[in-house]
């Protein structure tokens, strides 16, 4: 073992915008996010490569497109541990000799009710839920094994928020009665901070996943983070020029799925109806919750700090998607391709970071399927021809950044996707109505981000653009031509042989 190979922290929440970090946006208090933007470099352009929780986790830790992994919604699990398509990050570092301990939040799914899914590599566990969920993982503490009753409180007082605590109640929010520590992130991070405190390094390197359930809704936020921010200070959101959903591909979803219809309308139909200060309280929380998040992720610092860890470390921030926070009409949660819902925080920082960089603004067209080629050359591992990401640390050479859009995993069949080609100026989204057995005709999207930042003018169809799209779409073909002749191809004779 290299006594030069890093140790890797890896800290994520969930649901968090690329603009909810106080290093992008001053309104935003979040120190300790700020203070990892101040040791290394932020990625101003980064996004998820599908704007949904299990799918965009699936993509970050096997470094494959949704449409790889074939984990293509939140209805979505790899259950078969001998058929995954790539080894996942934390297999991969554990079997490179890292020590691997891992709290909070993966989603992937690879279980059932009342059972247990394997590890992936990692040597400790812990997870703020209870032991029968979909999340339960071998060996792993659940929140109800040591705080039962905490998590019942917890449940009790997000109950009225619906599923995935997401409906409007769970929107509008509430001031939490709670402890910070009955919390499910306060489960999350008393047991890393334990871990630290008792943490003594055996001569391997460390690898430490901390990963948060929020900010994602509902926003039972503690008064002390509420007390941040004014009222006054938060801004009204700019109106689209119309009022209902234009012809796009999330209009073409609900059209085709009950379940996004419903989840859209039934939330609009109570938030409509606030007043313009009670939607401003809205999102007053949800800023709130990222700065509740920042309270976890500062603590953690200080006691890596404390630690001693914080020497040849690789510091990444990042989260799985944003929210769209009542963009295009009083639109939230994530479930599109707009702005909002997939542009995403990332960050790599610490002293393996050169310092010429700390401090500095990245443009480059970073993914998160960038993250598992990265942190296997801090590793010091041979590199990985399946993957399509890149590492961040070295040359980028890419002329745009893909994500997808497959439905929101409750449809009984799969949607027909939509596929969005990104780059430093346009947005071109291309998608078919209907399910995938339906031989709809293809349409598209195609916006201009830097006169049309919120994206309400569609220029798909304007023949001034028509030499744009013909471009964009060639680039975003071959791009994923290439990429999905590279991955899975494990299973083929030769198949990594001739890639490398």
């Amino acid at each position: 073992m290299s006594a030069k190979r890093p140790n890797i922290i890896m800290i994520m929440t969930d649901q968090q915008r690329y603009d909810a970090m106080g290093c992008v946006n001053p309104l935003v208090v979040t120190p300790g996010i700020d203070s990892l933007a101040k040791d290394g470099i932020l990625f101003s352009q980064a996004v998820t490569q599908c704007p949904m929780c299990v799918p965009a986790r699936n993509s970050l830790m096997f470094g494959l497109y949704a449409s790889q992994t074939g984990v293509r919604t939140n209805g979505g699990a790899l259950l078969d541990e001998n058929r995954l398509p790539s080894v996942p990050l934390p297999q991969r570092l554990h079997d490179a000799g890292y020590f691997c301990a891992g709290f909070g939040k993966t989603h992937w799914n690879n279980t059932v009710k009342g059972g247990a899914g394997s590890r992936r590599g990692f040597d400790v566990r812990a997870e703020g839920q209870s032991h029968e969920s979909v999340l339960n993982e071998e060996g792993a503490v659940m929140m109800d094994y040591e705080d039962p009753e905490g998590l019942k409180k917890y449940y009790e007082e997000t109950g009225e928020f619906g599923s995935g605590e997401e409906n409007a109640l769970g929107y509008m929010g509430k001031i939490s009665s709670l402890p910070k520590e009955h919390h499910r992130d306060g489960f999350i991070h008393r047991k890393c901070i334990e871990f630290l405190d008792s943490y003594e390094p055996d001569g391997r390197p460390l690898f430490l996943y901390f990963s948060l359930i929020k900010p994602h809704a509902g926003f039972n936020v503690p008064q002390e983070f509420e007390d941040l921010y004014k009222l006054k200070d938060i801004p009204p959101l700019p109106a689209p020029p119309w009022t209902e959903e234009p012809p796009t591909h999330i209009r073409a979803a609900m059209d085709a799925s009950p379940n996004l219809y419903n989840a859209h309308y039934g939330r609009k139909e109570l938030l409509d109806k606030l007043t313009p200060e009670e939607l401003k309280l809205v999102r007053l929380r949800y800023l709130a919750n990222c700065s509740f998040m920042d309270s976890f992720i500062s603590s953690v610092l200080s006691k890596i700090r404390e630690k001693g860890l914080d020497k040849n470390t690789l510091f990444v921030f990042l989260s799985d998607h944003g929210d769209m926070m009542g963009e295009r009409d009083n639109r939230y949660s994530k479930y599109c391709l707009y702005e909002g819902s997939v542009r995403v925080p990332l960050i790599l920082a610490g002293d393996y970071v050169d310092k010429k960089l700390h401090g500095t603004v990245s443009d480059i067209p970073a993914m998160l399927t960038d993250i598992v080629p990265t942190l296997i050359s801090a590793a010091g591992l041979e590199k990985d021809p399946q993957l399509p990401g890149t590492d961040l640390l070295g040359p980028v050479h890419r002329r745009g950044q893909f994500s997808e859009f497959h439905g929101g995993g409750g449809e009984a069949k799969q949607l027909a996707p939509a596929l969005m080609w990104r780059t430093d100026r346009y947005k071109l989204i291309l998608y078919r109505k209907g399910t995938v057995n339906d031989d709809t005709p293809p349409e598209g999207e195609l916006y201009d981000l830097e006169s049309d930042p919120h994206e309400w003018y569609n220029l798909f169809d304007d023949p001034a653009h028509a030499d744009t799209v013909r471009r964009l779409t060639i680039d975003m073909v071959t791009h994923l031509a290439t990429a999905y002749a590279k991955a899975p191809a494990h299973g083929d004779y030769k198949g990594l042989e001739r890639l490398r």
